[in-house]
């Protein structure tokens, strides 16, 4: 299978690795944000990513959104760079003119948390020949507030793929092919812990969608409850074992901020012949 993106075409019959560099000013204080983030990007790639997510706003539950002309001061000068190192550069963005700005400097995927529910955002991928895009589910509007009242579901699973299928629909109808098209269940998004092992559990059936599955479970708060060691920094090898357990249900794409060690992981998994 195929996922059609701005400048490659990338063949998901492997598993790939998408490598997050967050373009944020507490990401970066060696170096400034500009040549930290793009010395970030290129050793990134040579642990081994095959594509690098650059997003310069923070979507942990309670963040507060940034102003637009921050986060295009954020995003657009490293993007200028990244574009240019060989490999596809997905813009995370919910942001209309975050999107356009980023694709008119080549940039080959659209990642979006709120899958282009935005004023415009149709609108910008639908205009655009060839881009990627990253549909995800997100309960709610913002981050700020994806996490208020205790998110409830009658069937979580069913929810996603429902909301993944309308949004799906949504490009379709204006033109864009399924080939352009990848999911996210959006693991933390609006959603308890049981919401997310549920989704990984049951992550077949949203693969009847048709379309590729991206995960991204890389350091989320659901695995420090359930090794019961809540630092960030503890949640490295739970953060590899959550990619290859929903690599072997078939995600052919995992959003991992360490990725040497899921990389090595993936390795090892191939050279087993084990699923995915």
């Amino acid at each position: 299978m195929l996922w059609q993106t701005t400048r490659f075409s990338i063949d998901l019959a492997m598993p790939r690795v998408m490598g997050i560099v967050n373009l944020t000013p507490d990401s970066f204080s060696d170096g400034g944000m500009h040549g930290g983030a793009l010395a970030h990007c290129e050793r990134l790639l040579t642990e081994g990513a095959d594509m690098l997510d650059l997003g310069g706003e923070s979507t942990r539950p309670g963040a507060e959104p940034v102003a637009l002309g921050d986060e295009l001061a954020r995003v657009l000068p490293v993007l200028r760079e990244a574009v240019r190192l060989g490999v596809p550069i997905s813009i995370d963005t919910y942001k209309t003119e975050v999107m356009r700005a980023a694709l008119d400097l080549g940039v080959d995927i659209v990642n979006d948390i709120k899958a282009l529910r935005a004023p415009g955002a149709l609108d910008v991928v639908a205009a655009h020949p060839a881009c990627g895009v990253c549909l995800m589910h997100m309960r709610g509007d913002e981050p700020r507030t994806m996490q208020d009242g205790e998110p409830r579901y009658d069937d979580v699973v069913a929810s996603v793929r429902e909301f993944l299928r309308e949004r799906l629909e949504a490009l379709r109808a204006r033109g864009v092919a399924a080939e352009r098209v990848v999911l996210d269940p959006g693991i933390g998004f609006g959603k308890r812990s049981e919401h997310n092992l549920a989704l990984l559990a049951r992550q077949s059936e949203l693969m009847a969608l048709g379309r590729p599955l991206l995960a991204g479970w890389s350091r989320k708060s659901t695995l420090g409850r359930v090794i019961g060691r809540e630092a960030l920094g503890e949640r490295l090898v739970a953060s590899v074992a959550a990619a290859l357990a929903a690599v072997q249900r078939g995600a052919r794409i995992v959003r991992v901020h360490d990725v040497q060690a899921t990389v090595d992981a993936l390795a090892v998994w191939r050279a087993a012949g084990l699923p995915g």
